[in-house]
């Protein structure tokens, strides 16, 4: 249940499984019970249920589930914008055969539930009109809501509002969760999320060749490098994270344990001489090593020991940071590239994308937040963020990390995962700092670099979950341990 279907995927889903021997009307039909079956756990037993219905598939389904709810004895009120004039929703429509209020003239009195089926998540156009003001007003009422396949005016595909959006309690979605589901701003109007099985096969999606996920364990947990009873720390990887100046330490700092927590054998702080005694300081388990310039970087790099570098964070923005850039992408390592690692080419970006493709079944991974996205690939226009990480990563060679609480992880083959586990206090400074160092600690252990990006992502979530509202930085590296043991029950039982 992983892939994440744009509507036309899943109308392609759709397709394949009549053309198997489904009838459409009969998936109209699962479709309308699995909704009648979310009502009927929120409503009182012969409660009111208002069903609004527009004019497509969606409003379709709304018919079924109103007949239905009737046929089980709730009292049912039907309000449409427009009745379907053919097809599977047409003959929906006549089969519920009770009165239909027009949309226009319904008022959201005092229903127990509303039952949202105006539009579906193929929507193509902004809400308007009287269908906008109904929308307006159902919000403001404050009833309890059940949206069909996703609340009324969120794009399927993008998770934009459209004009105007419903805001739902609960959400009933058939066969696979869509993009605009866990994509901002949609997520926020779906309220809990239940995927129903109406038939549809998982060939029948594996045919619409959807390459989507959503960003769970059962996505990578396959491939991830958990400790072995024969192994040693040599054999988990050897990552290396820059420090900045003495007066810009921290953040390599919180990355290089970030990269320990996440399972690296051995990480070491490349630090600038003067640097050295403040990074020796605050230092244990990690260890240190002199680093001047790029020169003394491409040095440390050398040791082919030394498989994972993490580049930027407090690093400093200019020259010398481009210069020890291009010595990571020449040695061979898996590189992540953060913050000042990826401002310091907003000048020139293309340098950047050249030097990545240089090597290009070499892993690399950039983490920008949305400022520095902007820096390196230019304003986001009507594109979603899924499309802007897809094309991000298309451009520049490399695995991009597009950071914030819909977090995408797209590569340039268009493989994309979105997150949906982490919690709004994640927005601390140093977060991103720790996320880069667990991406550079599994890429040091060897998993395949979009399996990597993406459990860093979600372990990072984890963490932050664990951690509590009022976190610090520095207490997620501190909760990798509880989400590692959690992971190791999650791959017994699966």
């Amino acid at each position: 249940m992983l892939e994440l279907l744009t509507p036309a995927e899943m109308a392609e889903a759709d397709r394949l499984t009549i053309a198997a021997g489904t009838p459409g009307h009969v998936l109209m039909e699962r479709a309308g019970i699995a909704v009648a079956d979310a009502v009927a756990r929120l409503a009182p037993f012969g409660g009111r249920v208002a069903v609004l219905c527009g004019p497509g598939n969606n409003g379709g389904d709304g018919y079924v589930a109103a007949r239905v709810l009737r046929q089980r004895g709730f009292r049912i009120a039907v309000a449409a914008s427009d009745p379907p004039r053919a097809g599977d929703a047409a003959r929906a429509a006549g089969q519920w055969g009770g009165p239909v209020t027009p949309l226009a003239d319904w008022r959201a009195g005092e229903p127990d539930i509303v039952v949202d089926a105006l539009y579906g998540a193929g929507l193509g156009r902004d809400i308007a009109g009287a269908e906008a003001t109904v929308i307006a007003a159902l919000n403001e009422a404050g009833r309890r809501i059940v949206a069909v396949d996703i609340p009324s005016g969120i794009d399927g595909r993008t998770g934009a509002v459209r004009g105007i959006a419903v805001r739902a309690h609960e959400t009933v979605t058939f066969c696979r969760r869509k993009p605009g589901h866990l994509l901002l701003p949609g997520r926020l109007h779906c309220g809990t999320l239940r995927t129903a099985d109406i038939g549809i096969s998982d060939e029948a999606v594996a045919r619409t060749g959807a390459r989507v996920f959503a960003n769970e364990p059962a996505l990578w947990q396959g491939l991830l490098p958990f400790p072995r009873a024969e192994g040693h720390k040599y054999g988990r990887g050897h990552a290396v994270v820059v420090s900045g100046g003495m007066t810009a330490t921290g953040a390599a700092r919180l990355a290089a344990r970030g990269a320990l927590r996440g399972g690296a054998g051995l990480v070491t702080l490349a630090s600038p001489p003067e640097a050295l005694q403040v990074n020796a300081a605050h230092l244990t388990a990690i260890m240190l090593q002199r680093m001047e310039g790029a020169p003394g970087l491409a040095e440390i790099l050398a040791d082919r020991r030394r498989n994972a570098v993490c580049l930027g964070p407090g690093l400093g923005v200019g020259g010398e940071t481009r210069a020890l850039v291009a010595e990571a992408l020449a040695s061979g390592a898996s590189v992540v590239l953060d913050a000042d690692a990826l401002t310091s080419f907003a000048d020139g970006p293309g340098q950047l994308f050249s030097g990545i493709r240089l090597w290009p079944e070499r892993p690399v991974v950039m983490t920008p937040h949305t400022g520095e996205f902007a820096r390196l690939f230019g304003g986001v226009g009507d594109e979603s963020k899924l499309d802007h990480a897809r094309r991000a990563a298309e451009l520049s060679g490399a695995t991009v990390v597009l950071k914030g609480a819909d977090t995408v992880v797209a590569t340039p083959g268009g493989r994309a995962s979105i997150a949906a586990n982490a919690p709004p206090w994640l927005a601390t400074a140093g977060s991103g700092d720790v996320l880069a160092g667990i991406i550079a600690g599994l890429l040091a252990q060897g998993m395949p670099t979009f399996e990597a990006a993406s459990a860093g992502v979600w372990m990072h979530g984890e963490a932050g979950r664990a951690a509590g509202i009022g976190l610090i930085a520095e207490d997620l590296p501190e909760r990798l341990p509880g989400v590692w043991a959690n992971l190791l029950d999650i791959s017994k039982v699966s």
